[in-house]
């Protein structure tokens, strides 16, 4: 690795899963408080629209394609960090996809994609951006989710990733205080970012969408992502150990803790509500499930409205 060319004044944030959504917004939060920024996705183009658009919030911006869930890639993305500036202050690990489904309809192929994008595209890139972060006294900001606190439906392979990564994230807090890192475990409940149109669904595919799309637009059950992404930031730079968002994600996390029998057979009975399982194959992103009826369209305005702000109309996964 060559040293850096010089030493950046300003704090510097590394925050990977950034070129849409939520990642994006947190890069954006960190912009406007002062840190130039490394960004990091799968997608070159899809960070180049995220890129042009944070520069307009003030400092650098580096961009690095980059698979973190590959440990020779997530050090890649570490090391252009400290090549370009010298310096890494803020490590956010929002990297991440999710499933949508019957359980019934994912195999071992679909909890290994999940696991290498949830749980080791958080570990790798962190395990590299530890020495930064001593020399710094830095912080990480670990975006987990509700669904690593207590069960959803139909997300199983994105519940056993996410238990995986708040497991990790809690257990590093632990550990690094000592090394003057500070680690806030992010535990997000649905927001209205957009990506929904990127997310994976499986089984009667239409009618998954249509169930998951709806909850993340309805205002009472999900949270405006901007004010998310400005929490989750403010919760990190204090040092705090964690935050959780949305008053229904607090209440079931809270619930699962002291009546985990009665929570599971609740969410039990919520899953009999969901379509069954279709045998329809590989799981495809959600704007390729195909025309929906006009009430879709009437009660998700907002989701549309968050994806086409949020860069999730720039950075699509790919239809199969």
């Amino acid at each position: 690795m060559t040293d850096p060319i010089h030493r950046s004044p300003r704090p510097v944030a590394l925050v990977t899963g950034a070129s849409r959504g939520l990642g994006f917004l947190i890069a954006r939060e960190l912009a406007d408080r002062g840190h130039d920024l490394v960004i990091c996705a799968r997608s070159a183009d899809g960070l180049a629209d995220a890129a042009a658009d944070l520069r307009r919030h003030g400092g650098a911006v580096e961009t690095v394609a980059a698979d973190v869930g590959v440990k020779e890639q997530a050090e890649g993305v570490v090391a252009a960090a400290r090549e370009r500036f010298g310096r890494l202050d803020v490590l956010v690990t929002n990297a991440g996809i999710i499933q949508v489904g019957p359980a019934e309809e994912f195999g071992a192929r679909d909890y290994a994609e999940i696991m290498d994008a949830v749980f080791w595209g958080a570990l790798h890139p962190t395990l590299a951006a530890m020495p930064l972060l001593r020399e710094s006294r830095g912080r990480i900001l670990a975006i987990t989710s509700v669904g690593g606190k207590l069960p959803a439906p139909h997300l199983l392979p994105y519940t056993a990733a996410k238990h995986a990564q708040v497991g990790f994230a809690e257990g590093l807090r632990v550990e690094a205080a000592g090394q003057g890192v500070t680690v806030t475990v992010g535990v997000p409940g649905l927001m209205r970012t957009g990506s929904t149109r990127n997310a994976l669904f499986a089984g009667d595919r239409a009618r998954e969408r249509q169930w998951f799309t709806a909850a993340a637009s309805v205002p009472v059950l999900s949270m405006d992502a901007e004010r998310a992404a400005r929490r989750l930031v403010e919760a990190a730079l204090r040092g705090r150990p964690e935050i959780i968002l949305t008053p229904l994600a607090k209440l079931g996390v809270r619930f699962h803790a002291l009546a985990p029998s009665t929570s599971l057979r609740v969410v039990s009975l919520v899953a009999r509500l969901l379509p069954g399982p279709s045998g329809s194959g590989e799981p495809v992103p959600g704007h390729a499930t195909g025309r929906q009826p006009g009430w879709f369209d009437r009660l998700t305005g907002r989701d549309r409205r968050a994806a086409k702000r949020w860069h999730e109309l720039d950075d699509q996964v790919p239809s199969p």
